[in-house]
């Protein structure tokens, strides 16, 4: 196997066609085509199933694709590294982003990410605090906002504070007359929550077994957007950080009150510990810090600093 090689498979395996790779890479398709060929003649097995939707990875594809693609990121980045030297950082970043996190820094962080570093190619990827630790794992990413203990996940973490979870309801539920509610209370209405494998619903349970509540959980979404519409519908009451619907609230959309029993999770920078960080990683992360206190400092994000 060679760079060349891993390169144009990790590519195709992304955008899961040899024409939308051989756009990206500026080589022309038989080329590419023929590097995954010999791959595959060297590996003695089929690294993808080819249909007419494009290529689709087969198990043993996938494996390669697990343990490979770190390190061809690590390579693209030494690249990068060594022209930065010579001037502004450049080279790309995947920063990934806890969805009520998302909402809050995504558009604003990305403006001026590009107005203060042209050369950098940042690709912002949102979801769950367990995906977005497998891919930093793994080598996929760059460095992520997630929630979590930081002692538990072997990765150079960074506190950044506590974001504080409120009591979200409809437009004239009565919420936002209240100074609080008592958690109590709100663990008897029904309500709209993740599933299970979210870190927010491990938190609400373990609230509402603490006072031998069972909940009345009639509808899940594993999606933030979707979960605040449902509340926007008055499917029940939710639990979110108030900064994600700020500018729900701002519209009268949404109304929310504090807890009685106040409900944090700690929320941190995370970055792979096996591998330094390259020059483009190290000025987004200055930069990601300085847009987590302007949010702060401009009221749009209520988090407790660590």
């Amino acid at each position: 196997m060679d760079f060349r090689q891993l390169r144009t498979f990790s590519c195709v395996a992304e955008l899961g066609s040899l024409s939308k790779a051989s756009d990206t890479l500026r080589v022309a398709q038989p080329a590419l085509s023929r590097q995954i060929k010999l791959l595959e003649h060297e590996l003695r097995t089929e690294l993808f199933t080819r249909n007419g939707r494009g290529m689709v990875l087969t198990e043993a594809g996938r494996l390669l694709l697990a343990r490979t693609s770190g390190i061809v990121r690590q390579i693209d980045q030494i690249r990068d590294d060594i022209q930065s030297a010579k001037g502004p950082p450049s080279g790309q970043v995947v920063l990934g982003l806890v969805p009520t996190v998302s909402c809050v820094l995504s558009a604003r962080f990305a403006r001026r990410c590009v107005e203060s570093f042209p050369g950098i190619s940042l690709r912002i990827v949102e979801s769950y605090s367990g995906h977005l630790v497998e891919w930093l794992h793994r080598g996929e990413m760059d460095l992520a906002i997630l929630y979590g203990r930081s002692a538990d996940l072997h990765l150079n973490v960074q506190g950044l504070g506590r974001d504080n979870i409120v009591a979200v309801g409809p437009r004239g539920c009565g919420l936002s007359r209240r100074k609080n509610v008592d958690i109590g209370w709100l663990l008897r209405q029904r309500l709209v929550l993740p599933s299970h494998s979210h870190g927010l619903r491990a938190l609400i349970e373990h609230a509402a077994a603490q006072r031998k509540i069972k909940l009345n959980v009639q509808l899940e979404a594993d999606s933030f957007r979707v979960l605040t519409s449902l509340v926007e519908e008055g499917l029940g009451f939710g639990l979110l950080p108030p900064s994600s619907v700020h500018g729900e609230v701002a519209d009268g959309r949404l109304e929310t009150a504090a807890v009685s029993k106040p409900m944090t999770r700690e929320l941190i920078f995370a970055s792979p510990i096996d591998r330094p960080a390259s020059t483009a990683s190290l000025a987004i992360t200055a930069l990601l810090r300085d847009e987590v206190a302007a949010c702060r400092k401009e009221g749009l994000w209520d988090i407790r600093l660590a």
